[in-house]
């Protein structure tokens, strides 16, 4: 089987030659003399008209069918490298509208997360006008209240920050996706 494969690439390499080389000028330069050689016989009367047109028109003849062949290989071999190439294509067409589908998904994520970190910020607000109202409450005698609250708001101002963060992440998805769209 391996044997059978390296002959049939050997004579595809064969006839690739050949085909490529009898579309050259060097072909062009063999063929006009060869040809004129053979009408300049019999003028010379080196070999008979007739003859000569017989000899002629058999070697053209076979040389048109072997050539037919190696056109009509070099024809099939193009037609495969088509459809493979239109099969990636194919491919690489589906992997390009699951990649939108997946921005499409991304973007409704962001937009839930967005809202979720507008409540998120809204529930900061009332929690620190809670903690502002209980600190003018409060009595200086209530020390533990006071550090539970100094507590609590650190703990705010820290969730505050990650959501800060957590905002500037989003901005920046937001921005990928948007290039992604375009591309």
């Amino acid at each position: 089987m391996k044997k059978e494969k390296e002959k049939t690439e050997i004579l595809e390499k064969i006839a690739n030659g050949i085909t490529w080389w009898v579309g050259s000028i060097p072909s062009l330069i063999v063929h006009t003399l060869f040809f004129t050689t053979s009408f300049l016989l019999p003028m010379l009367n080196i070999v008979e008209f007739d003859k000569m047109l017989l000899i002629l028109t058999t070697v053209v003849s076979l040389e048109a069918i072997y050539l037919a062949i190696f056109i009509q290989m070099s024809v099939n071999k193009s037609h495969e490298k088509i459809e493979d190439i239109q099969e990636d294509i194919e491919e690489i067409s589906e992997d390009i509208e699951d990649i939108q589908e997946d921005i499409e998904e991304i973007s409704e994520d962001i937009e839930e997360i967005s809202e979720d970190i507008e409540e998120i910020n809204e529930d900061i607000e009332d929690i620190q006008e809670d903690i502002e109202e209980i600190n003018e409450d409060e009595d200086e005698e209530d020390h533990n209240e006071r550090a539970k609250n100094v507590i609590l708001k650190s703990n705010v101002n820290s969730n505050k920050n990650e959501i800060k963060a957590l905002k500037d992440i989003i901005s920046q998805l937001q921005t990928e996706i948007e290039q992604l769209k375009k591309e």
